[in-house]
This record gives C-alpha cells, sequence and structure tokens, in this order.
C-alpha cells in the first residue's frame, strides 16, 4: 500500500510500504477513507522528538472494515467505522474503570495516513455507524478519532459544569474542541485563548463567550479582569508547553483542576502554587473509546460539528503540503484522502 512516512525532520514522504496485515486473532484491517494530521505528529515533524526513518505516521481516521481476525465477533467486513488511536479490549480493568487509554492490551493506530490502518483489538476499539455516512458527515467522525475525544477529555478532568467559568489554553483543533466541549457540558462562560482570527472564529462558533488574544502575563491579566479576580473554575490546558501550562496555572481560581491533554514538552508544573492554593492537575492520554458513544450521538444528531476544525484538505499524496501548512499555521487541521 502507500502511505505518509517519515524519514527526518521535515522529511515527509508518501510512498510504498508493506500492507498491513492480521498478526492476532483480535484484529482487524481498515480500508482508510479518510486520515488527518494531529497536532501531536508536528513533534517529530520539527524534530522534538525521535524519528525512526522510514516509518509509518499518522494515527487518526475512519475507514471501512476490510478484514477481521479469527477471534472478532462483533466487528463486521463492510461496516464504517470510527478508529480510536488507541486501541483498547475494553474489558480489562482499566478500561472499566474508563481509562482505554492504559488498557492492558493497548495499541495504536501507525498508519492512519496511508491506505489501510490494523487495528489490534477491533472489537473493544471500533465504534461503527448505521451503514456508509454521507459525505459532509466524514470530518465529524474523523474528529472523534482523537481530537475531539481528545478536547473532550481535557474537559472532563477540569471539571467543567454547567453555569461555571472556563479557560481553554490552546486554539489548534484540541483546544477548539476543548471550547465546545466546555460549552456542550454547559459551562456559562468559555474563554478561549487565541490571537489568530481564523480560529477565533472557529472558537466562538464552538461557544466561545470570549476571545483572549493576548498571551503570557497580559493574557492571564485579561481572564483575571474577565473573571473579576476569581478565576477559572475550570482550565483546559491542550497544547503541551511550560508556557502554556504556567498560563493554566495562572488563571485557574484556588480549588480549581487544570485538565491537560497537550504532550507535554519541557513542562514543569507549579507544585508551590498548586499547594498553595489547592489547585488540581488531572488529564493525559485521552481514553478515546469511553466518549465515543456520546460523541457520535451528538455528532449525528446535529448537536456538534467538529469537523469544523478542518480547514484544508489534501490527497495523501500531498501530505508533506499538509505537514508544512501546519507547521507554519497556515492551517489549524488537514484531512487526507486516499
Amino acid at each position: 500500500m502507500r502511505a505518509t512516512t517519515i524519514h527526518a525532520p521535515g522529511d515527509i514522504r508518501f510512498e510504498e510500504v508493506p500492507d498491513p496485515t492480521i498478526e492476532e486473532p483480535t484484529d482487524a484491517i481498515v480500508k482508510v477513507v479518510a486520515g488527518c494530521i494531529c497536532g501531536s505528529d508536528l513533534w517529530p515533524y520539527r524534530g522534538e522528538n525521535p524519528v525512526r526513518a522510514g516509518s509509518t505516521i499518522g494515527h487518526e481516521c475512519v475507514g471501512i472494515v476490510e478484514e477481521v481476525g479469527s477471534a472478532v465477533s462483533s466487528t463486521r467486513v463492510g461496516d464504517f467505522v470510527i478508529v480510536p488511536f488507541c486501541h483498547c479490549d475494553n474489558t480489562c480493568a482499566h478500561c472499566v474503570a474508563g481509562v482505554q487509554s492504559a488498557c492492558t492490551n493497548l495499541g495504536m493506530t501507525q498508519s492512519g495516513q496511508g491506505e489501510y490502518a490494523r487495528v489490534t483489538q477491533a472489537d473493544g476499539s471500533l465504534v461503527a455507524t448505521d451503514g456508509m455516512p454521507d459525505d459532509h458527515l466524514i470530518p465529524s467522525l474523523l474528529a472523534l478519532s482523537d481530537v475531539m475525544a481528545t478536547g473532550w477529555h481535557a474537559a472532563v478532568a477540569a471539571g467543567v459544569r454547567p453555569g461555571g467559568t472556563a479557560v481553554v489554553v490552546g486554539d489548534g483543533a484540541v483546544g477548539l474542541s476543548g471550547v465546545l466541549a466546555a460549552a456542550q457540558m454547559g459551562a456559562e462562560r468559555v474563554i478561549a485563548m487565541s490571537r489568530h482570527e481564523s480560529r477565533q472564529e472557529i472558537a466562538r462558533a464552538f461557544g466561545a463567550t470570549d476571545v483572549v488574544a493576548e498571551r503570557g502575563e497580559e493574557g492571564e491579566a485579561i481572564v483575571a479582569e474577565l473573571t473579576r479576580g476569581v478565576g477559572a473554575d475550570a482550565v483546559l490546558e491542550c497544547v503541551g508547553t511550560d508556557a502554556a501550562m504556567s498560563t493554566a496555572f495562572a488563571v485557574a481560581r484556588p480549588g480549581s483542576t487544570v485538565g491537560f491533554v497537550g504532550v507535554p514538552h519541557g513542562v514543569e508544573p507549579p507544585v508551590r502554587r498548586m499547594f498553595q492554593k489547592n489547585i488540581g492537575l488531572a488529564g493525559g492520554v485521552a481514553p478515546v473509546r469511553r466518549y465515543l458513544p456520546d460523541l457520535l450521538e451528538r455528532v449525528l444528531s446535529g448537536a456538534i460539528d467538529p469537523g469544523r476544525v478542518f480547514d484544508l484538505t489534501l490527497p495523501m499524496s500531498e501530505a508533506a503540503e499538509g505537514y508544512r501548512a501546519m507547521d507554519e499555521r497556515r492551517a489549524i487541521k488537514v484531512l487526507l484522502q486516499p
């Protein structure tokens, strides 16, 4: 098959690689209908994470089940499925506790930006739609494989509640999804920290009541003013840098929680402030399968349209341009079609 590969920082190619095959009885092979580039894919692209030359890249996709292993019973060939980026059996003790991203049989999508992807725990992971969805739903269904579920997890971890105030740090696809999640959970005030007009527009469409374009201490002061000096009841940290984490804790009120889902790079939590102000830190890798049934229902009912985060669509053969566009912030999130 053809798939997107990474060979070194900045070196993305679309080339022939071996087809994924059934390796375990619980596996399934999915023919990818749509994949995309994640903000976390930019870490190795920028040289911030190690790169194994020639490895496939991409962990988000939706598609049609092509083949299943002998132990797969509820997933059927021909099903259109959402593929959570983290695969789980959905039956182990951690899954039952709602932490499917720490499943004892955890797997990860390895070629979401390719023609086919192997899913290691098909029955526990895949969520099928009722037949082939309409084309206009594909972007939103694709968003459920990672970014929407991740933004939702940030809101859950932060303890967003009806009538409260939530601040979202980060205006990438996950941050915008966090805005949507906070609004859906009933936050009365949702403050999006974003300095890009196109992203601000989506944030407002997703339910942001306020937008703060300033960063650092200046932005933190504006949030303090908006909250009359109290701070936020819940803070969603959706970036993963030390500066973003610092801002998240600076705008959090005493007794609140920072929900973090940005992949940490050089982050040092302010333990002294956490102790003195009783501010908690919760979150991590999103247990996508936990949230999928609810989020799928919201998409199909029209309650949410997370696919709006995709502002550039390219053929997979042009994945390198998609990476450049996201790296240069010319695109929020790129959808790739085989």
